[in-house]
């Protein structure tokens, strides 16, 4: 339960309507205690004949007046509670969201989106249920069990009462030790939830992979494993669930039995009237349900207890990227970077970079070249502070990139990344993604630096064409290029573009390297690519192999040394000899 505490901040803005919710239910709980009480008196009053119509009619009022104030405060308690439990649900969803979104990117690399989106979803609407349904059942149980064994010990009989209640320890250790059965076989069907929902999420997202493999069987067949394990889970869940119920009902039972025993010698013997008898049995009547409510109360607060564990482990994740407590007042970037001896490895222990050592003036370009893994799109990750680089290693304007405010850096900086990501919204929106409110003007120069203008007014609604989910209603080299006007959108000081030229052909290719040009004459850029077209113009070219700088100079000078760069020059110039020979 110590994990409710993370609500602390909604509790104290809302404790109030929870405390009202909890009068307005108490007060619809003392108004139905008053029916046995009436029942029993006009049993007593036919029995004896001292009735008479005004009576009865008299009495329809009485009641007739309780249930109009037990359904408006039924009504109350609904909105107070309930109401207030969604609120929890609607504040809980976005701290979980907002969180999310400070989490690092190593964060992501470790957890499954399937189980993120269980987080969302199932955890969050369990903690509802325990926080709304769950505090009304509870306040049920205890005030009707305390209130109705009062009324029925001190205005009825007190021995008939004690012996009604003799089965109800034996409840109370049933209900302690199906709860603990009942939570952890609770969090083994919120884990199966999960893992059913992250294989889904993955087979949708790859069902274009899939089709092209003909795997669509084969994927079926391992959802029906997924799903299959989740309903046992559940099945797990519902036996235990199945046979606490049926137990709780037949210790009721056993507290009807004694009642109607005893309870009718006492009528026989005049001790007790029958109205009494008859308010004593509505009376037990009425405390089933908060006997059986309390089984009901532990379920729900040990699913919601184990949910807000779950929640809790994710909301005190700690990002690893963050503003460092000596971050400078910066205002705007110029793009002058200096990289100083960097080494770096990822968290695992995998070394990735080895003695880095890069200078790159305002306003000059920079081109990364080198095979697959050699590092080239980690240093890119560092520059945005995707991962924390060494203190010292990697300078900005002078600045240590770590003591540079966070939304500075990444505002200055564009950033083209290797992996095309659009949202499932339109071109326009994606491209002015930085700025809502960017005009329309501001996009479509940028979609004419990055060559995409001419493709986006083909379209039926031009800008206003929705791109689909992860673009998926343009080609490869239009989604290379909407990402590449997205990030020129923001004027950055630094334009960093990793191997977003792949999917072009050379002639776009140079026509879009040709306007950067002109748009980055006062600005530094990082060109990454595993084409010697993309690089040659590049003021200095460096080479990349396993995590370090094997080659540096100009397109001329690299040429000239003989080395991996000339390999790469000479294999390109092949294969496109041979591809226009076929052409």
């Amino acid at each position: 339960m110590k994990s409710f505490w993370l609500l602390k901040g909604f509790f104290r803005t809302h404790a109030w309507r929870y405390a009202l919710g909890v009068v307005w239910l108490i007060m619809v709980n003392s108004a139905q205690l008053l029916i046995p009480y009436l029942l029993g008196h006009i049993t007593d009053q036919i029995e004896t004949r001292q009735v008479a119509a005004v009576d009865l009619w008299m009495f329809v009022g009485y009641i007739m007046g309780i249930a109009l104030v037990v359904v408006s405060c039924r009504f109350l308690w609904r909105i107070f509670i309930m109401g207030t439990a969604r609120k929890l649900e609607f504040y809980l969803r976005d701290m979980l969201f907002a969180h999310l979104q400070k989490l690092s990117v190593n964060f992501y690399n470790e957890h499954k989106t399937g189980d993120l989106m269980a987080h969302a979803t199932n955890d969050i609407n369990a903690v509802r249920m325990a926080l709304g349904p769950g505090i009304i059942m509870l306040t049920d149980a205890l005030f009707l069990t305390i209130a109705t064994v009062f009324i029925m010990s001190q205005t009825i009989d007190f021995r008939l009462t004690m012996l009604a209640l003799l089965p109800l320890p034996f409840m109370a250790g049933l209900v302690l030790f199906v709860g603990r059965i009942i939570h952890v076989r609770f969090k083994a069907v919120q884990a199966a939830f999960s893992d059913m929902t992250h294989r889904v999420q993955e087979n949708l997202s790859g069902i274009r992979v899939i089709k092209s493999f003909v795997q669509e069987d084969a994927e079926v067949d391992r959802f029906d494993k997924v799903s299959y394990g989740f309903v046992q889970k559940n099945m797990d869940l519902i036996r235990i669930w199945g046979l606490f119920m049926p137990l709780v009902q037949f210790i009721s039972g056993i507290s009807y039995l004694i009642v109607l025993s005893y309870g009718g010698i006492l009528v026989i013997e005049g001790t007790i009237t029958l109205g009494a008898f008859v308010a004593f049995n509505t009376y037990l009547a009425m405390l089933i349900w908060p006997m059986m409510a309390l089984g009901w109360v532990i379920n729900v607060l040990q699913r919601g207890a184990s949910s807000m564990e779950r929640l809790k482990v994710l909301l005190e994740k700690e990002p690893e990227v963050v503003d460092k407590p000596d971050v400078k007042e910066v205002d705007r970037l110029r793009g002058e970077l200096e990289i100083r001896h960097l080494n770096f490895s990822y968290p695992d222990g995998t070394k990735v970079l080895e003695d880095i050592n890069i200078k790159l003036p305002q306003g000059n370009t920079l081109a990364i070249i080198g095979r697959t893994g050699s590092g080239k799109s980690t240093l890119a990750n560092l520059l945005i502070r995707l991962y924390n680089p060494p203190p010292g290693r990697i300078m900005l304007d002078g600045i240590d990139i770590n003591r540079i405010p966070l939304a500075v850096l990444r505002r200055d900086i564009g950033y083209v990344p290797q992996d095309v990501f659009l949202f499932s919204a339109t071109i326009h929106e994606n491209i002015a993604f930085a700025d809502e409110n960017l005009s329309r003007q501001r996009v479509e120069e940028a979609a004419r630096l990055a060559q995409i203008y001419d493709n986006i007014v083909e379209f039926p609604q031009q800008f206003d064409t929705l791109s689909g989910e992860r673009g998926v209603t343009l080609s490869g080299g239009q989604k290379q290029r909407i990402t590449i006007a997205r990030a020129l959108i923001k004027d950055p000081a630094l334009l960093i573009m990793d191997d977003c030229l792949s999917a072009v052909d050379t002639r776009t290719e140079e026509q879009i390297l040709k306007g950067l040009r002109r748009f980055m004459t006062e600005r530094s850029s990082i060109i990454i690519s595993h084409r010697v077209s993309a690089v040659q113009d590049a003021d200095e070219i460096v080479v990349m192999d396993q995590g370090r700088i094997i080659e540096r100079g100009t397109h001329d000078e690299l040429l000239k040394k003989g080395g991996l760069y000339q390999q790469f020059y000479h294999k390109q110039q092949l294969e496109k000899i041979i591809a226009e020979s076929r052409g």
